[in-house]
């Protein structure tokens, strides 16, 4: 089979450099791979749509899914996973100890359907006595004031809104205009007086949550553009693949003694720690080893009201993606 060329745009980790330098090459596919940060890679393929196949935020995806397009077909593959509980950042001094504290607060958010709020939302409706609809969430900019949305967003009628664009939400909860802050990434305002954590121990929350879930939360899938896909039945599966080895090369650095692959000093004792919590398969690929964490991504979004179909999780993924 001849190779054709696909244009893939990826983030920059562990999971996915394997790819990019050659050592879990996709089979019958020359490769022109980007990588970069995050949202720029978002904010780009959700604004121009460059890239054939691409990490893409979950929550979106299965917004797309409701489109009269559907422009993407996912791959059961998940290049990063985060149980965020270390990710909700509190003003300091005004007793917010844990999520129900949070109930009719002003927490900011600068994504509202990033696959991390989601998550947040959903879990501590759950678990944690916070209703979601009970805090008003402040949209704005993450560090700097905001403009308009990278991408388009979809604000549910049920939940209360407030609008902030002429400064930063990591300003805003440092100067306490703000009381929390739900986010991917650790505000510039933190660690400091003003700002602390709402979880002490989210390590020891997320343990808890894991024994009694089971579920890692995935943040991005896989996507490919649904013409290719449905053109060239092999490049699925080949990309499935190529992506599984990547995270088995990524898993055996860390277990590599001789020259660390991070700067973290006891990345192996890290890695067997992990692993005797949650499994040596704890960042699955294919649909069977995340059925009940699509499940529930699903149902939290549905009741967010940011997608109005009960999705089945096979509704997702192609018909030979079924049985990975």
């Amino acid at each position: 089979m001849s190779a054709f060329k696909l244009k893939l745009g990826l983030s920059d980790s562990d999971r996915t450099r394997p790819l990019a330098n050659g050592e879990a090459p996709i089979e019958g596919i020359d490769t022109e791979i980007s990588m970069m940060g995050v949202q720029a890679l978002f904010n780009r393929q959700l604004s121009t749509h460059d890239f054939d196949v691409c990490e893409f935020p979950l929550a979106t995806y299965l917004r797309t899914l409701e489109t009269a397009e559907r422009p993407y077909l996912a791959i059961p593959i998940f290049p990063s996973r985060h149980f965020r509980f270390s990710s909700i950042y509190v003003k300091s001094g005004r007793g917010f100890e844990k999520p129900a504290d949070l109930a009719g607060k002003r927490i900011g958010i600068p994504v509202f359907d990033m696959a991390a709020a989601v998550w947040l939302r959903g879990i501590f409706h759950d678990a944690y006595g916070l209703d979601r609809t009970s805090p008003t969430y402040v949209i704005g900019g993450f560090e700097t004031p905001r403009t308009g949305d990278e991408h388009p967003q979809f604000y549910p009628g049920k939940f209360t809104f407030e609008d902030r664009r002429d400064m930063g939400l990591a300003q805003l909860l440092a100067k306490g205009e703000i009381d929390a802050l739900y986010t991917a990434r650790a505000p510039s305002t933190w660690p400091s007086a003003e700002v602390d954590r709402l979880f002490a121990d989210p390590k020891a929350a997320e343990i808890a949550y894991f024994n009694k879930t089971g579920i890692f939360p995935a943040m991005h899938v896989l996507a490919i553009k649904r013409p290719i896909a449905e053109a060239h039945p092999h490049v699925v599966p080949a990309l499935f693949d190529a992506f599984s080895r990547a995270q088995q090369i990524a898993r055996a650095r860390l277990f590599e003694a001789a020259a660390l692959s991070t700067m973290l000093p006891w990345q192996m004792e890290a890695l067997l720690e992990t692993e005797a919590v949650m499994g040596k398969d704890y960042w699955p690929a294919g649909l069977a080893g995340n059925r009940v964490m699509l499940e529930t991504i699903i149902r939290y979004m549905l009741e967010d009201g940011l997608i109005s179909t009960a999705f089945a999780v096979e509704d997702l993924f192609s018909a030979d993606m079924l049985e990975s």
